[in-house]
């Protein structure tokens, strides 16, 4: 059916990836089949793929909005002290 994972990524769109994100969150697919393992995680990767070329960075699974003040500024001076316990 389809040459490449390449190819396989072009004809997805918007609904089907829609509907591979919800079977991996039901684990099941819409007839009712439980997802194997491998299928999880193949849908899991088609769909991070497709979103990486074709979703804008907020609206991608698993994205995080910056801190306005990353955690690594704070307490910058402030000295470590170990207690023995």
């Amino acid at each position: 059916m389809f040459d490449s994972l390449d190819d396989l990524l072009k004809a997805l769109n918007p609904q089907i990836v829609g509907s591979l994100k919800r079977a991996i969150e039901l684990g099941k697919w819409p007839n009712g089949v439980a997802l194997t393992e491998q299928q999880r995680l193949l849908c899991g990767e088609a769909v991070a793929y497709w979103e990486q070329r074709n979703a804008m960075p907020e609206s991608r699974v698993g994205y995080v909005p910056p801190k306005a003040t990353p955690c690594a500024d704070k307490h910058e001076d402030e000295a470590v002290t170990w207690v023995d316990g």
